[in-house]
């Protein structure tokens, strides 16, 4: 199966990064993680055009996000079982199950609080998911 390729006028990761704006004033405790959630533009590299109700749907179903916050403990696991050989960083992206965490909207961004332990893989681009 090849991923849906979508047609965005401009980054994706730069987008959210701006409309979410400075986030230094907010702490993150243990080992949660904020990721904001991707949704899709309506429109496909291929040039077909998603319902409104599609990409309205990736708002509760959406299982992308750009990792924009963590916890001190986060990702770190002394005994080498869950991230071992992995180093995630800030503005990965990451996919996890869509009924996994809580969302949250930060400066109008829909996000997720997730443990992380929630995340499932790290991906290059949003679009490999969906």
């Amino acid at each position: 199966m090849v991923a849906m390729l979508m047609d965005h006028e401009t980054d994706p990761k730069q987008k959210i990064l701006e409309e979410i704006g400075d986030l230094s004033d907010i702490e993150i405790l243990n080992n949660q993680i904020l990721c904001a959630v991707y949704v899709r533009p309506t429109k496909t590299k291929s040039g077909l055009y998603l319902a409104d109700q599609t990409t309205a749907e990736d708002r509760f179903q959406g299982k992308v996000g750009l990792l924009i916050g963590m916890g001190p403990s986060a990702f770190q696991d002394e005994s080498g079982q869950w991230f071992a050989d992995s180093s995630f960083k800030l503005h990965d992206w990451l996919v996890f199950r869509p009924s996994d965490g809580w969302n949250v909207t930060i400066n109008g961004v829909l996000c997720r609080m997730l443990s992380d332990t929630q995340v499932k893989m790290r991906i290059p681009a949003p679009d490999v998911v969906w």
